[in-house]
């Protein structure tokens, strides 16, 4: 149906944004293993700024605080590994990884404290002035439209823009990026920063564009499957957009076939597994 075109769309947009978030850093070998973490951050900042700011400000002027605020809150949450990373040479996976987890429990605290009813851990819709805007019914179209957008500004930044050669040097060899005199230090910093930026706005559109909420499971897994499409995309990212979508498409038709034959949901996650278990 013309819906569930719609929705895969959604979906493809959403991964596809979360897998051009972590790109940059995979390119040059900073293993973001965070972005789930980041793109929570990023959502909790979006819905902070819509329960206390939308009674005063006007949709023009709230939109672009959340995205603002979307994008800090997520770059924060991704320099703070690079940091340690740059200067101390800590293992970034492990970092990043266990950022996760802090940001799962934050959400999860404020869903409890801002719950309604009291203690359920459910915050209701946020108002209406900070949605996204539509046209017509589609609710996916803005979405989809910002992710355009950022894949070709990622495609020309990564190709033909000089951080996007000093991200390739550093990730090749470090000491040859000091040779030639690259501040390596400052590239870890500075693609991280706009990692989690990136991550912060998949965040806002999954929350402000898509659920109008938010819970420690909004994100769902995505953060870890886009590290998959970038991948095998092999940090291209008009080639991401094919590898995205073969994956919500696998994800959308083994959860189909389940619904139909009344299998269990697990069963579709299964198969979808296997499958890029040997496309790796």
């Amino acid at each position: 149906t013309e819906r569930r075109v719609w929705r895969l769309l959604q979906d493809l947009a959403i991964l596809l944004c979360i897998s051009l978030a972590v790109t940059p850093a995979f390119k040059m070998k900073f293993w973001n293993i965070g972005a789930e973490g980041q793109v929570l951050i990023g959502g909790l900042a979006t819905a902070a700024c819509s329960m206390f700011l939308s009674d005063s400000m006007p949709t023009y002027l709230l939109i672009p605080v959340m995205f603002i605020a979307s994008m800090v809150a997520g770059a924060i949450w991704a320099v703070i590994p690079a940091f340690f990373k740059a200067n101390w040479n800590t293992n970034e996976t492990l970092f990043t990884l266990m950022m996760n987890y802090i940001a799962i429990q934050l959400v999860s605290y404020f869903c409890f404290i801002y719950s309604v009813p009291k203690g359920s851990g459910k915050i209701p819709l946020l108002p209406k002035v900070s949605w996204l805007p539509t046209f017509g019914d589609n609710d996916y179209l803005v979405n989809i439209i910002i992710v355009a957008v950022i894949t070709i500004g990622m495609y020309i930044y990564l190709k033909y823009n000089k951080h996007g050669y000093e991200i390739t040097v550093v990730g090749e060899s470090e000491n040859t990026a000091k040779y030639i005199g690259i501040n390596v230090k400052h590239v870890i910093i500075r693609t991280l920063i706009l990692s989690g930026a990136i991550c912060g706005i998949a965040g806002l559109l999954l929350v402000s564009g898509t659920n109008h909420t938010i819970a420690s499971n909004t994100v769902g897994g995505r953060g870890f499957t886009a590290i998959m499409v970038s991948w095998l995309a092999k940090f291209n990212p008009i080639t991401m957009i094919l590898t995205a979508f073969i994956i919500v498409f696998l994800e959308k038709g083994a959860g189909e076939i389940s619904t139909m034959f009344g299998l269990n949901r697990s069963f579709s996650e299964i198969i979808t597994g296997i499958i890029i278990f040997f496309i790796i």
